[in-house]
């Protein structure tokens, strides 16, 4: 137990702490994206109210996205160790610098993260909190009729206080009862300076992974040379790019869905 405790209390540790974190984190950011591209459907916010309606309320997904949040924690208090370690064992800066090439993401990804870190909190705020904990979200009432799939929609408000959501069935027509979040991100996407918040942190995500993913299976000492080329092409064009901008998009598009209409 103590050589665990003293690996994982080691530089080595904490970066292998600090890779398997990022990891995680790059994967529930891309069932995020997914999720959220029920945004560009055009079914009057339906896909993605029940989406988030589902995430909110299953209690394994519920499981997960607490495993999430401490995963930020972790990987955002690792790397403020291991920034003032670096800096505290190199407190003056080197006569002459080193000729080896280092990109700008992999020597500013304390900024990087604490950009990132700032848009976690406010986003969280502005949809998790007030989606789960106030009533500043209205309802939805979607009446699907299973036969002919035809849909209908209007706003919904509940008698009793503590209701959150209901699914039921009437004859041939499906009754879906959910918190309006699609409202919501409407309304919050039609401002311009939480438009340009959202792409500035999404810029920072795509500076951020393009080192930190690549990083991570070097630190794991998962590195082929038949197979690091495959690692740095899916963390430059995948995670670097798509993901990014499929994120990047959504604010985008809403916004100037708003100043059209």
């Amino acid at each position: 137990m103590s050589e665990i405790k003293q690996t994982f209390n080691s530089s080595l540790g904490k970066k292998l702490i600090m890779a398997l974190t990022g990891l995680f984190l790059c994967t529930f950011i891309i069932v995020h994206l997914g999720g959220n591209l029920f945004l560009f459907k055009d079914d009057q916010g339906y896909g993605f109210n029940v989406y988030a309606n589902f995430l909110t309320h299953f209690p394994p997904i519920e499981v997960i996205a607490y495993l999430l949040y401490l995963a930020i924690i972790v990987h955002a208090f690792y790397a403020l160790i291991l920034t003032l370690s670096n800096k505290k064992s190199r407190p003056v800066a080197y006569a002459s610098q080193s000729k080896s090439p280092a990109s700008w993401s992999s020597k500013n990804m304390g900024l990087l993260g604490s950009i990132l870190l700032l848009f976690i909190v406010i986003h969280m705020g502005d949809f998790w909190y007030k989606y789960k904990f106030t009533d500043t979200v209205g309802f939805k009432e979607y009446r699907t009729n299973v036969l002919t799939n035809q849909r209908t929609v209007a706003d919904f408000k509940p008698v009793d206080p503590t209701f959150e959501h209901s699914v039921t069935t009437v004859n041939d027509e499906e009754i879906v009862r959910v918190k309006d979040l699609h409202a919501k991100v409407a309304t919050t996407f039609s401002c311009w300076w939480y438009v340009l918040i959202y792409v500035i942190a999404m810029v920072s995500l795509s500076f951020h992974l393009v080192h930190g993913f690549q990083s991570a299976f070097q630190t794991l000492g998962w590195t082929h040379r038949k197979y690091t080329p495959v690692v740095k092409f899916i963390g430059t064009w995948f995670f670097a790019v798509i993901i990014p901008l499929g994120f990047a998009l959504m604010p985008v598009v809403y916004f100037f869905q708003s100043i059209s209409k």
